[in-house]
């Protein structure tokens, strides 16, 4: 007996030896092999200035395309690396159960689908730029084995790069607060509507920024409007400050043509923003309604939906989630569901396809790279009407003083007669909309005559003056515009009007702006804080006396600021989903718990609460959630401050003079090198951020002579 239960302890252990070797082994076996990308060797010459920022020199456009991946890698080539999970579906087995949910997202759009459909009939030129990106991945791989994180990874091809664009791209216009609520049962969030009612909206873990607090600020000034006659533009983004939608600055030349300074997002071949010689665009988050969502009718078995009275088959593919739990990546089996509207989600209530704005196309990579070689307005506009990006806004400038602003987005050409803000039927073709709408449809504003130019996510209709306002009813309902304005387009508006003429003093303290204006929501909730009866609770009392003295500006100066910081978010939050204020009192009564446990008091200084945090740099800041020097997101540490992750971005100040001349600065929230540590550039711009300074951009090769700190081929 003794025997017998000695062998099936050995058997026993064989099994489990066998088994976790399997866990180990079976994530990179099961995934699909790619080829690398057709051999070719890039002469390629990498600079880089004082403040870690690449320089890259090119002989052709891919030369430079190789540099820009290699000089990335070298900065932060764990975030690369998640990207390119991403595009593989592998996520979950670098980064477990929240990656998992990505790669779900990405079979159930079917995005590997879209590259093999799409990819072949890119332009040439565009299919040597991503191939070259993606070999100066690989080449960084291969010389520093011991950073790659997940086995089998690399090498990376052109259509793993595109497969990066087609994923991320709906998840600028909220197509994962979509997904999320389905998933969850929740009420849908409605893009360009009325404000909601209802359940919380619930999300996946965010690909794009997160939806809630998707945000920008962009401005443009005319000469006309200029003391000194200068072409002015502010790129004021808001995004993450780390992760796979964190900016990365670089500066850009090929003797093809291609000459760019701005910043470019993980995984892509070039600038999404910034400026050439002669022109420049930035761009802001816009929230049209892109998605529409069909309830389907099931058979019994759910396995066919009615489409035009007769049953088709559900499209279901089985696929495989690699779900890492610590040493061990275990197989998680899913099933994905398809109609001739799109992706399927099944839940409690039923099944409801989706279709959005730019499904199953790549054109995006094509327009990006027009856009950066144009040379003049005409030819800035032809690289627009190409239609490829799907949702955001551009706000433009040029050497000839021309200013624009486009509402970018790719409309559903949908048809009159049916709730399109709501669940549409699933059973009705002509509702499966096949296209979008022109480009002549697209709202538009030139050369107002203001002479200025402003957008903070809010409607495009006021993106100027007054007198300078799109006319809504010139507008197709059908095209889903937001009607919002936000506290910062208000105080945009403001400022602007109060300002006269423009220099470039004026112009920056506009953007580091730190009002609210008296108006809309912020009004709206600091008499519903007033409205509260203490109860006897002196802590209310004494939190209602700082909120009266308060001066509506997030300075760090006055009484109440990091009180007032706490208090408006929440409000802030729910008003920019376009649902009710949240309770008063409750929120009230956690920001005083918060302020007395951590700080012992109910008026501590803002900076003391407020900070930029990464690493040993840990620095005060100023403004707040909707204030256009944005503070907008971040995470509480243990000490109770509050360390900012998602606000105020790369920032950006160009200039054309009287002569055409272009310049321009630029600061980062961190440093050009965010992921590593022992880098002299991991917070070197930190100081400079908080200070409400700028940097040079050395444009030309003369100006980069005297600022050569490195100089390199990979």
């Amino acid at each position: 007996m003794l025997r017998l239960f000695t062998r099936l302890a050995i058997g026993l252990a064989v099994i489990l030896v066998v088994a976790a070797i399997g866990l180990f082994v079976w994530e990179p076996l099961f995934a699909e092999d790619a080829a690398p990308p057709p051999a070719r060797s890039y002469d390629v010459e990498i600079i880089r200035d004082d403040y870690g920022v690449p320089h890259i020199y090119g002989k052709t456009d891919p030369d430079v395309s190789y540099g820009i991946a290699y000089a990335h890698a070298e900065d932060d080539f764990s975030t690369l690396q998640e990207v390119a999970a991403m595009t593989r579906m592998r996520m979950g087995a670098m980064n477990g159960q929240d990656g998992a949910k990505i790669d779900f997202v990405a079979h159930l759009l079917d995005i590997r689908g879209t590259v093999d459909r799409k990819y072949k009939a890119l332009p040439a030129d565009i299919r040597a730029l991503l191939d070259a990106y993606a070999a100066g991945l690989n080449h960084y791989a291969d010389e520093h084995p011991e950073e790659v994180r997940l086995s089998g990874l690399f090498p990376l091809n052109g259509e793993d790069i595109a497969a990066g664009f087609a994923l991320r791209s709906p998840f600028f216009f909220g197509l994962d607060s979509v997904l999320g609520a389905l998933a969850e049962d929740n009420d849908l969030p409605i893009e360009g509507g009325p404000k909601l009612t209802g359940k919380e909206v619930a999300r996946i873990t965010p690909i794009g920024p997160e939806p809630d607090m998707n945000g920008s600020n962009a401005f443009a000034v005319a000469p006309a409007r200029s003391t000194d006659n200068v072409t002015r533009l502010v790129s004021n983004s808001h995004q993450p400050w780390r992760g796979g939608v964190a900016w990365y600055e670089l500066v850009v030349h090929s003797e093809e043509g291609w000459d760019f300074a701005g910043a470019t997002f993980p995984g892509s071949p070039y600038p999404f923003l910034g400026h050439n010689k002669t022109l420049g665009w930035t761009n802001t988050v816009n929230r049209p309604d892109l998605i529409d969502v069909f309830k389907l009718v099931l058979n019994e078995d759910g396995s066919q939906y009615r489409l035009d009275g007769q049953w088709r088959d559900l499209e279901a593919k089985r696929v495989w989630l690699g779900v890492k739990f610590g040493p061990f990546t275990v197989p998680f089996p899913q099933t994905v569901y398809r109609s001739a509207h799109g992706p399927v989600i099944k839940n409690g209530k039923g099944a409801f396809a989706i279709r959005y704005a730019g499904i199953d196309d790549l054109k995006m990579l094509d327009q990006y790279f027009r856009l950066n070689k144009a040379r003049d307005f005409a030819e800035w506009q032809a690289a627009m009407a190409m239609q490829g990006v799907p949702a955001t806004n551009f706000i433009y400038a040029d050497a000839q003083g021309n200013i624009a602003m486009v509402y970018n987005a790719l409309f559903p050409a949908r048809k009159p007669g049916a709730d399109w803000r709501g669940i549409l039927p699933g059973d009705r073709s002509e509702l499966i909309w096949k296209g979008h709408v022109g480009w002549d449809q697209v709202p538009m504003l030139v050369n107002p005559s203001s002479g200025y130019i402003m957008n903070a996510n809010n409607t495009p209709y006021v993106a100027s003056g007054p007198g300078d306002e799109l006319d809504p009813a010139g507008f197709s309902p059908l095209l889903g515009i937001e009607s919002d304005m936000t506290n910062r387009a208000r105080q945009a508006i403001k400022l602007f009007e109060a300002a006269g003429k423009i220099d470039a003093a004026t112009l920056a303290k506009i953007k580091y702006d730190v009002g609210y204006d008296k108006a809309d929501y912020a009004t709206e909730w600091v008499a519903a804080l007033l409205a509260l009866k203490p109860e006897g609770n002196t802590q209310i009392t004494e939190a209602q006396a700082l909120i009266r003295a308060w001066d509506w500006q997030l300075d760090g100066k006055g009484t109440g600021d990091a009180l007032m910081l706490m208090l408006m978010r929440p409000a802030m939050r729910e008003s920019y989903r376009r649902k009710p204020l949240p309770d008063a009192r409750e929120v009230l009564t956690e920001t005083i718990d918060h302020l007395t446990k951590h700080f012992g008091s109910l008026d501590p200084k803002l900076g003391t609460v407020l900070r930029l945090r990464q690493g040993k740099t840990d620095l005060p800041l100023d403004g707040g959630s909707d204030t256009l020097r944005a503070s907008t997101l971040w995470d509480v540490e243990d000490d109770g401050r509050l360390a900012v992750r998602h606000g105020d971005s790369f920032i950006q100040f160009i200039e054309w003079d009287a002569a055409g001349k272009v310049a321009s600065r630029s600061v980062q929230p961190f440093g050009s090198a965010t992921t590593r540590p022992d880098s002299p550039h991991y917070t070197d711009q930190a100081q400079m951020f908080v200070n409400h300074q700028t940097k040079p951009v050395h444009f030309t090769r003369e100006a980069l002579a005297a600022h050569t700190k490195r100089r390199y081929r990979p």
